[in-house]
């Protein structure tokens, strides 16, 4: 009957486990893409209806962080001055946001800051992708 009962338990803790509650930290949408690659840069404004495909989500989990629009990769939260920073541990990019009660600070420092709320960096290969975009949460 025991054995039963530590079956039992055990489901529960790996299903417990299995549904951690995840909260969104960040969400934002792009409005502006920059394709570089050493030899060419494009730079393009996007339209809403495109945008919303491309936006920018990070999860909290059990007190770790996700890019959960980056196929959930692992992510390192660093915060200084008006900037947090969520760098991708495997390198593949970071998302530096303004916080959200240091928006009219740090508009103040140049159009960029002020016109945006984040900056989300991807590296694919040598090549690179970069979104400037506003913030939902």
């Amino acid at each position: 009957m025991w054995i039963i009962g530590l079956c039992l338990l055990s489901m529960v803790i790996a299903c417990s486990n299995a549904f951690a509650e995840s909260e969104t930290i960040f969400s934002g949408v792009p409005m502006t893409k920059i394709s570089e690659g050493g030899i060419s840069r494009v730079s393009q404004e996007l339209e809403r209806k495109d945008a919303i495909n491309l936006a920018c989500v990070i999860s909290k989990i059990e007190g770790k962080y996700y890019w959960a629009t980056r196929e959930n990769k692992e992510m390192i939260k660093f915060e200084s001055g008006a900037f947090e920073t969520y760098v991708a541990v495997d390198g593949s990019g970071y998302v530096r946001a303004i916080r959200q009660d240091m928006k009219e600070a740090a508009s103040l420092m140049d159009k960029t800051e002020e016109k945006y709320d984040y900056v989300e960096h991807l590296l694919l290969g040598l090549r690179s992708v970069t979104y400037y975009g506003t913030r939902n949460k």
